[in-house]
């Protein structure tokens, strides 16, 4: 698991290989994410927006952003946490991803920047 704190909000990343969604022979390779958000600060948070940046190992990248994370704009108050899992695929078999979550306080309404940290998504046979 990688965890990293940023701006008061910690971002915990697992990742795992989809062996039955991935289809080698075509360089098709899918992967789950599971993101836990915690909320260290003393003010409750939104989670507006997202943007990550996914790097495949043959030099491919491409950017993806939207509103809120799985359909969803989840608030935190301090201490709380959320947690959702996602998917990625990629055309090798190993990759990367990272980006960031917009975020708002919702006393002030001021928006920041949260890092989420860089994590590797590896084919388990790889690994050996």
């Amino acid at each position: 698991m990688i965890t990293k704190i940023s701006e008061g909000i910690q971002i915990s990343v697992e990742t795992f290989y989809q062996f039955d969604y991935s289809n080698p022979v075509n360089h098709e390779f899918m992967f789950a994410y599971r993101i836990t958000i915690e909320n260290h600060n003393s003010f409750t948070v939104k989670l507006l927006k997202r943007q990550w940046f996914i790097f495949d190992s043959n030099g491919e990248h491409r950017e993806v952003d939207g509103e809120g994370v799985v359909g969803v704009q989840p608030i935190l108050k301090p201490a709380e946490q959320f947690q959702y899992v996602s998917g990625c695929n990629l055309k090798t078999e190993m990759g990367r991803m990272q980006g960031f979550f917009t975020m708002e306080n919702q006393n002030s309404k001021e928006t920041f920047t949260v890092k989420i940290p860089a994590f590797e998504m590896i084919v388990p046979a790889k690994m050996n």
